[in-house]
C-alpha cells in the first residue's frame, strides 16, 4: 500500500475507533501528509527509519517547535503501529525513532485587574442590546469563570445550563464528562443572552437549535468565531495579539491558585487527566511570587 492510502485509511480508522478529539485526527493527518511530501509517496514497506529521520530532520531545520516534532513522532509511531497490526510492514520503522523532550514553556497569563476591565467594557456593549455583543460577553464571562475550552464551550447546548446551581455539563477530552461551576456574573451574562439575545439568534436560522452559543446566522457558533473575540478584546488589554480563549482558561487556573484553591480541585476543574498537568500553574504562580518579591522585598 502507498502511503498516501495508508494516511487516509488510517485517519478514518482513527475518526471511528480511537477516541480523539477531531483536532487531534486532523493534526495526525497533516503530518502523515507533510511526512509524504518529505519523503514521496513511497511504499510503506520501503519506508525504514532513516526515511523518518530525514523528515523529522526537515521539520527541525524550518524551526519547528518542539512541541511540534514531538507530536509528529507521536503521529508517525501510531501510524505504523498500526501499519503493522494490519499486516501492512513486515516491521515498525518508527520504533526506534526518538521523541525530542518537549519544552516547559509557562502559559501567558492576563492579571485580574486586566480581565476585569475587558469584562466590564464587554458588558457596557451589551448592555446596548446587540445580540452578538450580549453572546460576546457570556462566551468571555464563561470562559474565565469555569476555565473551560473553546471547543468545550462551543460543543455547549441549552439543556447543559443549571442555572439553579449555576454549574455546567461539559463533554471534555476522551469524551469524558463534568459539571464545573461558573459565578454570579457569568450567570447574569448567560442569563441576559437567554432572554434577550439568544430567541433573535435562533429566528435567523431553523430555531430548532439545541446549541447555547449562536452565531450571526442562528447556527452553533465555532471556535474561530470565539478566537476572533478573546483576540480582539483580550489582546489589547494585556498587549498581545497571541492571545486566544486558552489565556483565559489559563488565567482561571492560576488565579484559583492565587487564591488558594487546592491543586486537586483546579485539576477537577480544568478536566486535566494528569495532576502534573495543572501543576504547571503552581510554576506561574511561583514566577508571579518570585517576581513580588524581588520588587517588595528590601533584602531581595
Amino acid at each position: 500500500m502507498q502511503l498516501s492510502r495508508g494516511v487516509e485509511a488510517f485517519a478514518t480508522r482513527l475518526d471511528r475507533v480511537r477516541r480523539l478529539s477531531p483536532a487531534t485526527v486532523r493534526a495526525y493527518r497533516n503530518d502523515l501528509r507533510d511526512l509524504e511530501r518529505t519523503i514521496g509517496d513511497l511504499d510503506l514497506a520501503r519506508i525504514d527509519l532513516e526515511h523518518l529521520r530525514e523528515w523529522l530532520w526537515a521539520a527541525t531545520q524550518r524551526g519547528d517547535a518542539r512541541s511540534t516534532i514531538a507530536r509528529r513522532t507521536s503521529a508517525v509511531r501510531a501510524f505504523f503501529g498500526w501499519a503493522h497490526e494490519e499486516g501492512l510492514v513486515a516491521t515498525d520503522p518508527s520504533l526506534r525513532l526518538v521523541s525530542p523532550k518537549r519544552g516547559r514553556t509557562l502559559p501567558q497569563v492576563a492579571t485580574a485587574d486586566a480581565l476585569r476591565d475587558v469584562l466590564d467594557r464587554a458588558a457596557e456593549r451589551a448592555a446596548e442590546g446587540d445580540p452578538l455583543a450580549l453572546r460576546d460577553h457570556a462566551a468571555l464571562e464563561l470562559l474565565y469563570a469555569s476555565g473551560i475550552r473553546v471547543s468545550e464551550l462551543c460543543g455547549l447546548d441549552v439543556d447543559d445550563l443549571d442555572e439553579t446551581r449555576s454549574t455546567v455539563r461539559v463533554l471534555g477530552k476522551g469524551s469524558k464528562e463534568r459539571v464545573v461551576p461558573f459565578g454570579a456574573p457569568a450567570a447574569r451574562a448567560i442569563g441576559a443572552y437567554l432572554t434577550r439575545a439568544r430567541p433573535v439568534l435562533a429566528a435567523r436560522g431553523d430555531g430548532h437549535t439545541p446549541a447555547l452559543l449562536l452565531g450571526a446566522r442562528g447556527r452553533r457558533v465555532g471556535p474561530r468565531a470565539i478566537y476572533d473575540v478573546v483576540t480582539r478584546t483580550v489582546g489589547p488589554a494585556i498587549g498581545s495579539s497571541a492571545v486566544g480563549p486558552h489565556t483565559l482558561r489559563h488565567s482561571a487556573a492560576t488565579h484559583l491558585l492565587d487564591g488558594g484553591a487546592d491543586l486537586r480541585a483546579v485539576q477537577e476543574l480544568l478536566g486535566h487527566a494528569s495532576l502534573g498537568t495543572t501543576q504547571i500553574y503552581t510554576h506561574v504562580s511561583s514566577e508571579r511570587l518570585r517576581a513580588a518579591y524581588a520588587i517588595a522585598h528590601p533584602r531581595a
